[in-house]
């Protein structure tokens, strides 16, 4: 887990890469009925926009707000650090799924001009958390915290 402000920028980095990629993904493969190489690339792009969102909404507002909830529920000197690390994912997720999904909304599914901006958003979000919930608990995070464990030594 990080210790520093420092790491904690170089741990949501990583987090972000990994979680909104995989998502991004995820969403163009669902719009197009298919998972092709282009999907692939073309990730790439909308990552370049979706990540910066992700990484602000992560170190303002989940990230904060999910180790708040943690600490309320768990002690860390008498709770094994798997639950705490369990607790923060999934509260991350359950925090950065609706806001992602918002951003997405707006920014690629018509914006809030349109009448059903509430309902796409509500099904985006709705699409979007098993995906997040899974990747986030099976992969992501058991990755980025095994690299995150390789670049920085405590």
């Amino acid at each position: 887990m990080p210790k520093s402000l420092f790491q904690e920028i170089i741990f949501t980095v990583l987090m972000v890469f990994f979680m909104v990629y995989a998502l991004i993904c995820y969403n163009m493969s669902l719009a197009i009925s298919d998972l092709s190489n282009m999907v692939f690339l073309g990730a790439f792009k909308e990552l370049l926009i979706m990540g910066p969102i992700a990484f602000v909404l992560d170190m303002v507002i989940a990230g904060p707000l999910a180790k708040k909830f943690t600490f309320k529920i768990f002690n860390p000197a008498e709770t094994k650090p798997i639950f705490i690390i369990l607790a923060i994912s999934v509260l991350s997720v359950m925090f950065m799924c609706p806001m992602m999904s918002l951003a997405a909304t707006i920014l690629f599914k018509g914006g809030l001009l349109q009448s059903e901006v509430v309902s796409i958003w509500i099904k985006t979000t709705v699409l979007n958390f098993p995906m997040a919930f899974f990747w986030q608990l099976c992969f992501a995070g058991p990755v980025v915290r095994r690299i995150f464990s390789l670049l920085v030594r405590n």
